[in-house]
């Protein structure tokens, strides 16, 4: 006989608290109840009763169990700089792609630049601070910007030597690498961890410095953050250094010169793969040359000079139980495939996309399939292909429904540059009316990049959203935080710390706040773009009125980097009430903060400035950051808002340049263009 739902979660809630308990007992007290195989039975059992009861996760998901939680014990601290996370590449096209917008941004084309590859090892990050020699801090990765001060555990790990004497070694470096167990001693481990990286996450937060000090852990060297006094001009050379300095620096490190030695190298180190003694999940390529990193610097979420280079994909075979949709904050319905547990490269995946519509129709995937799944980038779980031959002769195609789970009708847009039909249907909603979409707007806008607030993760919104603590965003606010401590897995202490959080994010940059919103087409990247344009809350304000929006619009499309699908995204906003009274009442409630230009007293502060033609010393990129790291702004036409035309020696746009003299616009050839910063 089918449990009733009471009796399915009190089942649920016991058995994750016993999950929970072993967690304590062999990851805290180094003391396992239980063997491998209780525990894992006992996980999968959860995961299927989850996902078959999505509503359940409000009272804790076993998914996002891990085997210990962070202890009060670490204290927060800030990176000196930030610790980006890598853009990545499937294939020898997207290893092109890299190397070409390297040498458009530098202007090189001619220049052989010279890659270094190291094996991109399955590890915990950290960042060891050094003065003068000496190991003074270190912190774990953390979000990027703020680490967990992890120092005692760190100083228990013999491959970390704590005072450095070479003479060449820099006054101060925030040296960066890769923490992790070797295979060999995590199958000696009486702990038991899903896998090596688990294994080296779990030790590093041990509460007490003597528990990890009974984990083997290592550590390879592989970069830098700030640096003070270094007398290295390339990777290679740092490395060199890190290494007579007591440090330990992969040695299937290498230079590759062109495109052949750099997939030469890829299928080499992935044919050894399996041999090695540690797991890696690609090759990480950088810019050989350090000052050329400078020049490229980073994008607000990469470094431009450096990308990890994946390994094919890890494949595993299961059976499709279910095809569900989901619905994204931009209204796309994304079909999802449940699964029957399996593992796939030490990850148990019970989901995995199909993509689309036309994704399911092209390979004809059907419920009850035997299918292959791949873990993509050894990230994201995907279906690969179907055996037919397994399948049952009664199995049925599966019709994508022409409706959002909301109840409105979906829609195909047409894409106005190939003038075809999309293929991911979307619902037409603009504001809150589709719950599933309004959800993922909430998080959305307390996302990393938008308010960024601790405590208030995925799965707290899916549970404050069920219990209607919250259904739009200026509810994040007002919330109940008397109710709030009474819910099980939080109290006092736990619901006051979410509201510091909260109050926290009400002052936040310009920036933030536009992408915040969740406007389609509007990345962290045009928000900047936006930001830098009206520079305060007040002028971006003005989009909410109707008579001042149209020619508001209208010259944005001066910008470079915000073209005809960020405006009329924008104006699609701003027409729906709803975003227009939500995005008022949150103005109200925050502290926005205006732009601040990078050089307020640059020698292009307070100009706007074109590029007309190639530059012979700098790509365009490199130019555009030069002018905004001087105050400046960059538009994208002619017109009398601009300063400056900067006509470069190859092939600049004639009429561009005659528009500039009937304006009266400032005409600067590029040999003189130099000579100003």
């Amino acid at each position: 006989m089918k449990k009733n739902q009471d009796q399915l979660k009190k089942e649920f809630i016991k058995n994750l608290k016993l999950l929970e308990k072993y967690n304590k007992f062999y990851f805290e007290k180094d003391a396992p109840l239980v063997d491998d195989k209780v525990y894992d039975e006992l996980k999968i059992k959860l995961i299927e009763i989850e996902n078959k009861n999505p509503s359940l996760a409000k009272f804790g998901s076993v998914k996002t169990l891990v085997g210990y939680k962070p202890s009060s014990k670490f204290s927060k601290v800030d990176h000196i700089q930030p610790m980006l996370s890598l853009s990545n590449a499937f294939n020898l096209e997207d290893m092109n792609d890299f190397i070409k917008k390297i040498g458009n941004f530098l202007n090189t084309d001619n220049h052989e630049i010279v890659l270094f590859s190291e094996p991109k090892i399955d590890g915990i990050s950290a960042s060891l601070i050094y003065e003068n020699g000496n190991l003074i801090s270190a912190l774990s990765r953390g979000d990027g910007f703020t680490g967990e001060d992890i120092t005692e555990n760190i100083k228990t790990i013999k491959e970390i030597p704590h005072k450095i004497t070479q003479k060449e070694w820099p006054k101060k470096i925030e040296l960066r690498g890769e923490i992790y167990i070797s295979k060999n001693d995590f199958l000696k481990l009486k702990e038991k961890f899903a896998n090596p990286r688990n294994a080296a996450a779990g030790s590093l937060r041990q509460k007490d410095s003597k528990n990890t000090a009974k984990i083997p852990l290592k550590f390879f060297a592989h970069s830098f953050g700030h640096v003070t006094g270094g007398n290295f001009s390339t990777q290679k050379e740092f490395l060199d250094l890190a290494k007579i300095s007591g440090f330990q620096v992969n040695p299937l490190s290498k230079e590759t010169k062109n495109i052949k030695e750099i997939q030469d190298n890829h299928k080499a180190i992935e044919n050894l793969r399996s041999k090695l003694n540690y797991d890696i999940d690609g090759l990480v390529f950088k810019v050989n040359e350090i000052n050329l990193q400078k020049r490229l610097g980073n994008t607000s979420n990469s470094p431009r000079w450096a990308i990890a280079y994946k390994f094919s994909s890890i494949k595993a075979s299961t059976k499709i139980k279910d095809i569900v949709i989901q619905v994204g904050r931009t209204g796309a319905l994304t079909p999802v495939a449940k699964v029957e547990p399996v593992t796939v490269g030490g990850v148990v995946v019970s989901n995995a996309t199909l993509h689309n519509e036309e994704e399911i129709v092209r390979k004809d995937i059907r419920v009850g399939d035997t299918v292959t799944i791949q873990r993509a980038g050894d990230v994201i779980p995907q279906v690969v292909s179907v055996d037919k031959t397994k399948r049952d002769k009664n199995s049925k195609s599966y019709l994508f429904p022409k409706t959002c789970p909301c109840g409105y009708e979906t829609v195909k847009e047409i894409n106005p540059n190939t003038k075809k039909e999309d293929a991911v249907r979307r619902c037409p909603d603009k504001g809150y009316d589709c719950k599933y979409m309004a959800k993922e707007k909430l998080k959305h806008f307390v996302s990393k990049d938008a308010l960024n607030i601790e405590g208030l993760g995925k799965k707290v919104i899916d549970s404050f959203w069920e219990l209607k603590l919250i259904s739009k965003p200026e509810d994040i606010f007002s919330l109940d935080y008397k109710k709030i401590s009474n819910l099980d897995g939080w109290g006092q202490l736990s619901s006051q710390n979410l509201k510091k959080a909260v109050d926290k994010s009400k002052t936040i940059d310009l920036y933030r706040f536009i992408y915040a919103l969740g406007i389609r087409h509007i990345g962290i990247e045009n928000a900047k773009i936006l930001s830098n344009y009206f520079i305060n809350i007040k002028k971006f304000q003005n989009l909410i009125i109707n008579k001042k929006r149209k020619d508001i619009l209208a010259s944005l499309s001066d910008l470079d980097g915000i073209g005809s699908s960020q405006i009329n995204s924008l104006e699609n906003f701003f027409l729906n009430k709803t975003n227009i009274i939500i995005t008022q009442k949150l103005i109200d409630l925050m502290n926005i903060q205006d732009n601040k230009t990078k050089n307020q007293s640059g020698v292009f502060s307070g100009m706007t400035i074109m590029f007309t033609g190639g530059l012979e010393k700098m790509s365009r990129s490199e130019a555009k950051n030069k002018v905004e790291e001087n105050g400046g702004k960059i538009l994208g036409s002619v017109s009398k808002k601009l300063s400056m035309l900067i006509v470069g020696s190859s092939k600049p746009t004639k009429s561009k340049v005659e528009k500039a003299k009937e304006l009266g616009i400032k005409i600067v050839e590029e040999k003189d263009w130099y000579k100003l910063f």
